[in-house]
Protein backbone atom coordinates (compact mmCIF):
# COMPACT_ATOMS: atom_id res chain seq x y z
CA UNK A 1 0.00 0.00 0.00
CA UNK A 2 1.09 3.34 -0.04
CA UNK A 3 0.51 6.77 1.07
CA UNK A 4 0.46 10.19 -0.38
CA UNK A 5 4.15 11.26 0.98
CA UNK A 6 5.96 7.45 -0.70
CA UNK A 7 6.07 6.49 -3.88
CA UNK A 8 3.43 4.73 -6.05
CA UNK A 9 3.59 1.00 -6.29
CA UNK A 10 4.06 -0.73 -9.58
CA UNK A 11 1.61 -2.43 -10.80
CA UNK A 12 3.16 -6.11 -10.14
CA UNK A 13 3.27 -4.80 -6.66
CA UNK A 14 -0.21 -3.72 -6.46
CA UNK A 15 -1.33 -7.45 -7.33
CA UNK A 16 0.59 -9.27 -5.78
CA UNK A 17 0.95 -7.10 -1.96
CA UNK A 18 -3.12 -7.15 -2.46
CA UNK A 19 -5.12 -9.41 0.18
CA UNK A 20 -8.56 -9.05 1.73
CA UNK A 21 -8.93 -7.17 4.34
CA UNK A 22 -11.64 -7.95 6.86
CA UNK A 23 -10.72 -5.69 10.04
CA UNK A 24 -10.84 -2.14 9.69
CA UNK A 25 -9.12 0.98 11.65
CA UNK A 26 -12.33 3.33 12.72
CA UNK A 27 -11.21 6.15 10.08
CA UNK A 28 -13.59 7.61 7.83
CA UNK A 29 -12.82 7.50 4.48
CA UNK A 30 -12.81 11.00 1.94
CA UNK A 31 -15.73 10.88 -0.53
CA UNK A 32 -13.17 12.33 -3.26
CA UNK A 33 -10.24 9.71 -2.14
CA UNK A 34 -13.36 6.99 -3.21
CA UNK A 35 -14.08 9.01 -6.50
CA UNK A 36 -10.85 9.12 -7.92
CA UNK A 37 -11.02 5.11 -7.09
CA UNK A 38 -13.90 4.37 -9.05
CA UNK A 39 -12.33 6.83 -11.46
CA UNK A 40 -9.46 4.59 -12.03
CA UNK A 41 -11.53 1.03 -11.60
CA UNK A 42 -13.43 2.18 -14.26
CA UNK A 43 -10.85 1.60 -17.14
CA UNK A 44 -11.56 -1.83 -16.96
CA UNK A 45 -12.35 -4.11 -20.01
CA UNK A 46 -15.55 -3.76 -20.94
CA UNK A 47 -16.87 -5.67 -23.67
CA UNK A 48 -18.51 -4.04 -26.83
CA UNK A 49 -17.43 -0.87 -24.42
CA UNK A 50 -21.13 -0.98 -22.59
CA UNK A 51 -19.66 -0.42 -19.45
CA UNK A 52 -23.19 -1.88 -17.32
CA UNK A 53 -21.80 -1.32 -14.37
CA UNK A 54 -22.56 1.43 -11.85
CA UNK A 55 -21.77 1.75 -7.98
CA UNK A 56 -23.78 2.75 -5.05
CA UNK A 57 -21.46 4.53 -2.20
CA UNK A 58 -22.74 3.92 1.02
CA UNK A 59 -21.44 5.00 4.58
CA UNK A 60 -22.75 6.19 7.86
CA UNK A 61 -26.25 5.71 8.94
CA UNK A 62 -27.59 3.87 6.22
CA UNK A 63 -24.89 1.50 5.95
CA UNK A 64 -25.19 0.96 9.35
CA UNK A 65 -29.35 0.28 8.58
CA UNK A 66 -28.04 -1.87 6.22
CA UNK A 67 -25.92 -4.26 8.69
CA UNK A 68 -28.61 -3.79 11.19
CA UNK A 69 -31.16 -5.54 8.78
CA UNK A 70 -28.96 -7.97 6.72
CA UNK A 71 -28.18 -8.89 10.34
CA UNK A 72 -31.51 -9.62 11.64
CA UNK A 73 -33.10 -11.04 9.09
CA UNK A 74 -30.35 -13.59 8.60
CA UNK A 75 -30.63 -14.35 12.16
CA UNK A 76 -34.20 -15.01 11.43
CA UNK A 77 -33.87 -17.54 8.70
CA UNK A 78 -35.23 -15.14 6.01
CA UNK A 79 -33.77 -16.88 3.10
CA UNK A 80 -31.06 -15.12 0.86
CA UNK A 81 -32.07 -12.69 -2.09
CA UNK A 82 -29.27 -12.58 -3.67
CA UNK A 83 -29.02 -10.85 -6.77
CA UNK A 84 -27.13 -13.26 -8.54
CA UNK A 85 -27.14 -16.82 -9.40
CA UNK A 86 -25.04 -19.54 -7.38
CA UNK A 87 -23.76 -22.65 -8.05
CA UNK A 88 -25.07 -24.50 -5.25
CA UNK A 89 -22.56 -26.01 -2.64
CA UNK A 90 -18.31 -26.62 -3.91
CA UNK A 91 -17.38 -29.69 -4.33
CA UNK A 92 -13.49 -31.33 -5.48
CA UNK A 93 -10.73 -28.84 -5.17
CA UNK A 94 -12.69 -25.66 -5.35
CA UNK A 95 -14.27 -26.96 -2.43
CA UNK A 96 -10.74 -27.73 -0.75
CA UNK A 97 -9.57 -24.18 -1.93
CA UNK A 98 -12.60 -23.08 0.30
CA UNK A 99 -11.45 -25.22 3.32
CA UNK A 100 -8.10 -24.37 2.94
CA UNK A 101 -8.58 -20.48 3.27
CA UNK A 102 -11.52 -20.62 6.00
CA UNK A 103 -8.38 -22.64 8.05
CA UNK A 104 -6.28 -20.21 8.03
CA UNK A 105 -8.26 -17.18 8.76
CA UNK A 106 -10.14 -19.35 12.02
CA UNK A 107 -6.34 -20.25 12.31
CA UNK A 108 -4.94 -16.35 12.79
CA UNK A 109 -8.37 -15.59 14.68
CA UNK A 110 -7.59 -18.36 16.98
CA UNK A 111 -10.84 -19.84 16.64
CA UNK A 112 -10.97 -23.75 17.75
CA UNK A 113 -13.22 -25.71 14.91
CA UNK A 114 -15.52 -26.75 18.29
CA UNK A 115 -16.15 -23.47 19.60
CA UNK A 116 -19.12 -22.31 17.42
CA UNK A 117 -19.71 -19.51 19.31
CA UNK A 118 -16.58 -17.56 17.76
CA UNK A 119 -17.25 -19.35 14.45
CA UNK A 120 -20.84 -17.86 14.22
CA UNK A 121 -19.78 -14.50 15.53
CA UNK A 122 -17.09 -14.39 11.98
CA UNK A 123 -20.14 -15.13 10.19
CA UNK A 124 -21.79 -12.28 11.55
CA UNK A 125 -19.18 -9.99 11.00
CA UNK A 126 -19.68 -10.45 7.07
CA UNK A 127 -23.62 -9.81 7.20
CA UNK A 128 -22.01 -6.85 9.00
CA UNK A 129 -19.28 -6.28 5.80
CA UNK A 130 -16.62 -6.60 8.38
CA UNK A 131 -17.59 -3.48 10.04
CA UNK A 132 -15.99 -1.47 7.48
CA UNK A 133 -17.01 2.77 7.09
CA UNK A 134 -17.75 2.03 3.48
CA UNK A 135 -19.57 0.07 1.27
CA UNK A 136 -19.58 0.02 -2.50
CA UNK A 137 -22.16 -1.92 -4.10
CA UNK A 138 -22.08 -2.68 -7.53
CA UNK A 139 -24.71 -3.24 -9.72
CA UNK A 140 -25.70 -3.29 -13.37
CA UNK A 141 -28.45 -2.52 -15.69
CA UNK A 142 -31.37 -4.05 -16.04
CA UNK A 143 -31.94 -3.83 -19.59
CA UNK A 144 -29.29 -5.99 -20.12
CA UNK A 145 -30.06 -8.26 -17.55
CA UNK A 146 -29.83 -12.55 -18.02
CA UNK A 147 -26.81 -13.05 -19.70
CA UNK A 148 -23.18 -13.56 -18.56
CA UNK A 149 -21.03 -10.40 -19.92
CA UNK A 150 -22.13 -7.64 -17.36
CA UNK A 151 -21.68 -9.57 -14.49
CA UNK A 152 -18.16 -10.70 -16.39
CA UNK A 153 -17.87 -6.97 -16.76
CA UNK A 154 -19.14 -6.57 -12.70
CA UNK A 155 -16.31 -8.80 -12.24
CA UNK A 156 -13.51 -7.19 -14.08
CA UNK A 157 -14.59 -3.63 -12.92
CA UNK A 158 -14.35 -5.06 -9.05
CA UNK A 159 -11.50 -6.26 -9.55
CA UNK A 160 -10.22 -3.05 -10.66
CA UNK A 161 -11.28 -1.43 -7.68
CA UNK A 162 -9.69 -3.62 -4.93
CA UNK A 163 -6.72 -2.79 -6.96
CA UNK A 164 -6.93 1.00 -6.96
CA UNK A 165 -7.90 1.11 -3.27
CA UNK A 166 -5.15 -1.06 -2.04
CA UNK A 167 -2.56 1.29 -4.77
CA UNK A 168 -4.22 3.93 -2.49
CA UNK A 169 -3.57 3.04 1.33
CA UNK A 170 -7.39 1.30 1.11
CA UNK A 171 -7.93 -2.31 1.63
CA UNK A 172 -11.00 -4.43 0.60
CA UNK A 173 -12.88 -7.33 0.95
CA UNK A 174 -15.56 -8.39 -1.75
CA UNK A 175 -18.41 -9.76 0.14
CA UNK A 176 -21.39 -11.49 -1.06
CA UNK A 177 -22.79 -12.15 2.61
CA UNK A 178 -23.39 -8.54 3.16
CA UNK A 179 -25.85 -8.51 0.55
CA UNK A 180 -28.10 -11.50 0.82
CA UNK A 181 -30.59 -9.57 2.08
CA UNK A 182 -31.44 -7.31 -1.51
CA UNK A 183 -34.64 -5.47 -0.15
CA UNK A 184 -32.79 -4.19 2.54
CA UNK A 185 -29.90 -2.38 1.04
CA UNK A 186 -32.01 -1.83 -2.19
CA UNK A 187 -34.06 0.36 0.74
CA UNK A 188 -31.12 1.99 2.86
CA UNK A 189 -28.34 2.51 -0.58
CA UNK A 190 -31.52 4.08 -2.44
CA UNK A 191 -30.91 1.73 -5.35
CA UNK A 192 -32.81 2.52 -8.26
CA UNK A 193 -35.47 -0.53 -9.88
CA UNK A 194 -33.68 -0.63 -13.53
CA UNK A 195 -30.64 -2.06 -11.49
CA UNK A 196 -29.61 -5.46 -10.66
CA UNK A 197 -27.39 -5.92 -7.54
CA UNK A 198 -24.11 -8.29 -8.38
CA UNK A 199 -21.76 -7.56 -5.42
CA UNK A 200 -20.36 -5.33 -2.42
CA UNK A 201 -16.97 -4.42 -1.28
CA UNK A 202 -16.19 -3.51 1.97
CA UNK A 203 -13.39 -0.49 2.10
CA UNK A 204 -11.53 1.43 4.74
CA UNK A 205 -8.09 1.84 6.18
CA UNK A 206 -6.69 -1.61 7.31
CA UNK A 207 -6.52 -2.27 11.00
CA UNK A 208 -2.80 -3.56 11.30
CA UNK A 209 -3.75 -5.54 14.56
CA UNK A 210 -6.35 -7.30 13.27
CA UNK A 211 -4.54 -10.91 12.91
CA UNK A 212 -7.02 -11.86 9.70
CA UNK A 213 -5.67 -9.16 7.57
CA UNK A 214 -2.16 -11.05 7.66
CA UNK A 215 -3.36 -14.26 5.91
CA UNK A 216 -2.54 -14.68 2.19
CA UNK A 217 -4.12 -17.23 0.34
CA UNK A 218 -2.53 -19.80 -2.14
CA UNK A 219 -2.96 -19.77 -5.28
CA UNK A 220 -3.06 -22.48 -8.29
CA UNK A 221 0.43 -22.36 -9.94
CA UNK A 222 1.03 -21.24 -13.80
CA UNK A 223 1.27 -24.65 -14.63
CA UNK A 224 -2.21 -26.23 -13.38
CA UNK A 225 -3.92 -23.29 -14.50
CA UNK A 226 -2.59 -23.08 -18.29
CA UNK A 227 -2.38 -24.81 -21.04
CA UNK A 228 -0.01 -23.25 -23.55
CA UNK A 229 -1.28 -24.23 -27.59
CA UNK A 230 1.21 -23.55 -30.52
CA UNK A 231 4.38 -22.56 -28.53
CA UNK A 232 8.00 -24.62 -29.16
CA UNK A 233 9.04 -25.64 -26.00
Amino acid sequence: MTSSSSPSPSFDEVVRGRRSIRGFAPKAVPKALIAEIIELAMRAPSSLNTQPWNFYVVAGEPLDRIRAGNTERNLAGVPSSREFRTQGEYTGAHRERQIEIAKQLFGAMGIARDNQDQRRDWVLRGFRQFDAPVSIVVTYDRSIHGGDIAPFDCGAVTNALVNAAWSRGLGCVINSQGIMQSPVVREHAGIADDQVIMICVAMGYPDDSFPANAVVSNRKSVGEAAVFVGFDD
